[in-house]
């Protein structure tokens, strides 16, 4: 991404500034100044001066939001998606950050992709922190050389899409991961029980006539990593997409333990169920699956009481010829990052009276203390300046053909939905406004 911070000034003003690391909810103004935050006050009470102006009345201003598990597709797959054009559609959700997944081709194992990844020819227009392959390959043999990755700027760890399921490997990622405080990202599900499945195990799936994969394929996964995680101290464990009760139930017993567990769901499994799978539409087809509503009132509850730290899009754009097929051969994944927002607010804000400051922590907070993204997740003052700006009650309808990913694979297309991205700030710079 381009050097944004030198010269400018930006000036918001009279919006609901909602900034859960700071405590803070409440009518203020935000100036911003060569790349960081340089005031927070009142209306009208900040003693600079500002090159640009936004006026926010009406309006909710939040630290920028963070998108951890986002799939870029780069190297390799750009017919689905590019730096530039994921990054593009990140803006267009109100992500000013996204950690980009590693199961690329070549997978991105090695100090010199991650670097790759943050070149400015790539043209991000978002800041884009590479998660790097915990093992050579994604193969879940040999690890992957951590202490190089990371100074490369890896910001975590995972074979995201495969895995690990050997103990051995798994015990020696936390140990070593522990060692220099870098997250191990896991992707919870036992292959061995989920092969040649599509969906989840449940009515639907007997009706349809599809073979399930069974909740207890995520739960085992995380029962033994929380087990695994709780022998080293300084280990961080994270569980992504999570999906399942009884996954959640290991996530809050880790959590009670002390060790440092910690969790994302996506906008998908907080929406839809098994059930809204129909006429066997592979846009609705995504792994982990879509559970029972059973599942989705639990991801609800972790949601609202704080067992859950972050939400997250699994962004996975597929091009046509991968989505409209037979349901079991189409591929897994759906896109994610322009509806994010609509969906928190429309479900959980407006159907599930979760507040606000709670959604946004989310967005924000939450992800910044999973990734450890300093200066980031925060409007206070000497952060670095990427700010969202959304309305939450705009009303609008979602049109996946106007996307401004590659690919267009979403079971939203044509969802009514409140709440929408106003502007994108990254650096203290306009990326992206809203209609």
């Amino acid at each position: 991404m381009k050097d944004r911070k030198e010269n400018h000034s930006l000036l918001i003003k009279n919006g609901r500034v909602i900034d859960p690391a700071a405590k803070i909810d409440a009518l203020l103004d935000v100036l911003l100044r060569d790349g960081q935050v340089a005031e927070v006050a009142p209306p009208g009470k900040t003693r600079g001066t500002a090159h640009e102006k936004i006026e926010a009345r009406g309006l909710v201003v939040a630290p920028g939001f963070l998108d951890i598990h986002v799939h870029l597709r780069e190297p390799g797959q750009s017919y689905k998606e590019s730096v530039a054009s994921g990054t593009a559609a990140a803006a267009a959700g109100g992500f000013t950050s996204v950690c980009c997944m590693p199961n690329t081709q070549p997978v991105v194992d090695s100090a010199d992709w991650v670097t790759w990844l943050q070149q400015p020819e790539r043209g991000a227009v978002v800041n884009v922190f590479p998660i790097a392959a915990a093992t050579k390959a994604s193969k879940g043999g040999t690890l992957t050389d951590f202490r190089s990755l990371q100074r490369a700027g890896a910001v975590a760890i995972t074979d995201d899409g495969k895995p690990i399921l050997g103990d051995d490997i798994m015990r020696d990622a936390l140990r070593l991961a522990s060692e220099i405080n870098l997250p191990v990202i896991q992707h919870a599900e036992d292959t061995r029980m989920t092969e040649h499945c599509s969906m989840n195990e449940g009515p639907t799936s007997f009706r349809l006539g599809l073979h399930g994969m069974k909740t207890i394929a995520e739960a085992s996964v995380v029962e033994r990593d929380v087990q695994l995680a709780t022998q080293f101290a300084g280990a961080r464990l994270h569980v992504a997409h999570l999906s399942t009760a009884d996954a959640l139930k290991a996530v809050r017993k880790g959590k009670r333990s002390k060790a440092h567990i910690t969790c994302e769901v996506t906008p998908h499994h907080f929406t839809l169920t098994d059930a809204d799978i129909r006429d066997y539409d592979a846009n609705f087809k995504m792994n982990p699956p879509l559970r029972s509503q059973a599942d989705r009132e639990a991801m609800l509850a972790g949601l609202a009481d704080g067992s859950i730290d972050a939400i997250a899009t699994d962004h996975a754009p597929h091009a046509p010829q991968e989505k409209i097929i037979e349901f079991e051969r189409a591929a897994f994944g759906i896109t994610g990052l322009e509806t994010a927002i609509g969906l928190s607010i429309s479900q959980l804000h407006l159907g599930h009276k979760i507040p606000l400051p709670r959604i946004v922590e989310l967005f924000t907070a939450g992800p910044a203390r999973v990734i450890g993204l300093r200066g980031r997740g925060t409007l206070v003052r000497g952060s670095h300046a990427d700010v969202t700006i959304f309305d939450p009650k705009k009303r609008w309808t979602y049109d996946a053909s106007k996307s401004r990913s590659r690919s267009h694979n979403s079971p939203f297309d044509g969802w009514a939905m409140t709440g929408k991205v106003v502007a994108t700030i990254v650096g203290g710079r306009v990326v992206y406004r809203g209609d």
